[in-house]
């Protein structure tokens, strides 16, 4: 399939909207959260102000001038906050386009450009539950803590 990875235009911020909805890892047999729950505190660190830090990087992969994926980083107190010099992950695929490896390509993308970047780790927290863990450990994260529902997880990107 061909789409292109680029950097996330300002003007293409509040799309990070509907990427961070279908963040949310739904189980199976689960019924899928309301999108409101977006607007919940917890989940509005990921979006509230974004772009005015120059710790806020987003990756976007983009097929026919559509946006398909995003992956973007910043310094918050998130589910996976280590400390306040690394970067914590979100990262999003359109269901449509799932399994296809775009995941693994902005994965692969975002770690480069916070290395160049100069940062010496970038952490995430994911469902125990969620297939992407083995997407997140073959990219270098391992497991540092965890609770009944979720690992937390750290890539040293100088390593």
């Amino acid at each position: 399939m061909d789409y292109i990875i680029r950097e996330m235009k300002e003007s293409e911020f509040p799309q990070l909207e509907k990427f961070l909805y279908n963040a949310i890892f739904v189980p199976n047999g689960v019924i899928a959260p309301p999108e409101s729950i977006i607007n919940a505190p917890e989940m509005q660190v990921y979006l509230t102000g974004f772009g005015d830090s120059i710790n806020d990087k987003c990756l976007v992969a983009v097929k026919d001038k559509d946006i398909i994926g995003a992956v973007w980083t910043r310094i918050m107190n998130d589910y996976g906050h280590i400390d306040d010099e690394t970067p914590s992950f979100a990262i999003s695929i359109l269901k449509s386009y799932r399994g296809l490896g775009i995941g693994t390509k902005l994965l692969e993308e975002m770690l480069n450009l916070l290395k160049v970047s100069g940062y010496s780790q970038a952490s995430l927290a994911v469902q125990k539950a969620n297939y992407a863990v083995g997407m997140y450990q073959k990219a270098g994260f391992e497991i540092i803590d965890e609770n009944d529902e979720e690992y937390i997880m750290v890539n040293k990107l100088n390593c």
